[in-house]
């Protein structure tokens, strides 16, 4: 048998070493895919417990470990009292009397214009945020990228309210002279869809329902010298009719804000929630039983955050959260300052005096941050995460 031990082309030589290292590999991956196995049984069990394990799992890929803020994290603006802020997926718009702009994960300034307002405010809606001035002429729509829509009106019908559906179709409600108010909506691409003028009632707000078919126009008038709010529905399926095919009042209270949850209209109003189907049938409310509306946030998935004021001042308070079937989710008394209040997703954030807490909607403490002095609001974000935000900054909280 010719003899091969030199032939280079079936030299076999080291094959005895070739076969550990495959081997050692082989563990190694294995290894890995074990702990990684057991990282996501860890997250799916909490997931199903109590549904914030897939946020958790998502703020360690985005951001890796850690539960303080950092630079990499934070965000820089002019300090003016006049700020408004609103959450833009990762980015944060800063809206002042003379500036809008949207910054980027790590600070930088993504895009930004000067603005000339006296009540600047801003409102997210969807993937986008609306910045107008109340009482003024200047409305801008921005996403991530920068603006996308910009209107002005004229001197004598400025912007009252400006809201944005899920979608990004945007209504608009405005002053008109010799009118009691106007409204018009437009689409995603910022084409006009609809147009109308109150002559009955003042009209204060609108919003485009999730499904863009339906406008619910918030008016307000007087029966027996008392004011009552109504809520009027139109439907932009049907191109130049502007005759409503249903309303339903918000008795015993004055409309401050209009939203929707669950494919349901939710009005806050001074005494009360009230919940709506989209055909304008009132569903339920949810009454504050004497309490004083103090704050209130519909940013949650399906429920609504009110902060109750026992009296009129002072800072004995109570947190409710609320359902889309007017049912009280969960309750909790505070007898101490809150600053500020923010729901989104499955959370709520309560910015105190000296720390940070955030809530699941059953008002249990997810996660809380001691020492923040330095911060007058906050503002809460789908993943768990929240933004406190101080005078001329804002840093990231990552529980």
């Amino acid at each position: 048998m010719r003899d091969t031990s030199n032939d280079i082309w079936n030299d076999d030589d080291g094959a005895e070493d070739e076969a550990p290292r495959k081997g050692g590999r082989l563990r190694r991956f294995g290894i890995f895919f074990l702990i990684l196995a057991a990282v996501l049984a860890v997250v799916i069990v909490a997931a199903y417990r109590d549904g914030t394990g897939f946020d958790a799992l998502q703020r360690l890929f985005s951001y890796g470990g850690g539960a303080e803020t950092t630079e990499e994290t934070g965000y820089h603006y002019d300090a003016s009292d006049s700020n408004r802020f609103a959450v833009l997926g990762n980015s944060l718009v800063v809206l002042s009397d003379t500036k809008l702009q949207v910054l980027g994960r790590n600070g930088e300034e993504l895009w930004s214009t000067s603005v000339g307002m006296s009540a600047p405010a801003l409102e997210t809606g969807g993937d986008r945020v609306v910045a107008y001035d109340v009482g003024g002429t200047e409305l801008y729509v921005v996403d991530e990228g920068g603006e996308v829509l910009t209107l002005t009106a004229s001197e004598d019908a400025p912007y009252l309210s400006a809201r944005l559906n899920d979608d990004g179709w945007l209504a608009v409600t405005t002053e008109l002279p010799g009118y009691k108010g106007g409204v018009t909506a437009y689409d995603s691409q910022g084409t006009e869809v609809f147009s109308l003028t109150a002559s009955d009632r003042f009209v204060i707000d609108a919003r485009v329902m999730d499904d863009d078919n339906t406008l619910a126009v918030v008016a307000l008038g007087q029966e027996n010298s008392v004011f009552v709010s109504n809520v009027v529905l139109y439907s932009l399926e049907t191109a130049g009719v502007v005759e409503p095919y249903a309303d339903y009042d918000v008795t015993d209270g004055l409309v401050a804000a209009i939203g929707e949850q669950g494919g349901r209209l939710v009005t806050v109003s001074d005494t009360s929630l009230t919940i709506a189907s989209a055909a304008g049938e009132v569903e339920t409310s949810y009454a504050y039983a004497g309490s004083y509306l103090r704050e209130y946030d519909l940013g949650g998935d399906g429920f609504t955050a009110l902060l109750l004021n026992r009296y009129k001042s002072g800072g004995v308070s109570r947190l409710v959260t609320v359902d889309t079937e007017g049912q009280e989710i969960a309750s909790l008394d505070v007898n101490r300052e809150i600053l500020s209040i923010s729901a989104a997703g499955d959370y709520l954030a309560v910015l105190y005096m000296d720390s940070v807490v955030i809530y699941t909607e059953e008002l249990e403490v997810y996660a809380q941050l001691e020492g923040t002095g330095s911060a007058r609001s906050v503002l809460m974000r789908p993943d768990g995460s929240a933004l406190l935000l101080a005078a001329d900054s804002a840093h990231l909280f990552l529980p």
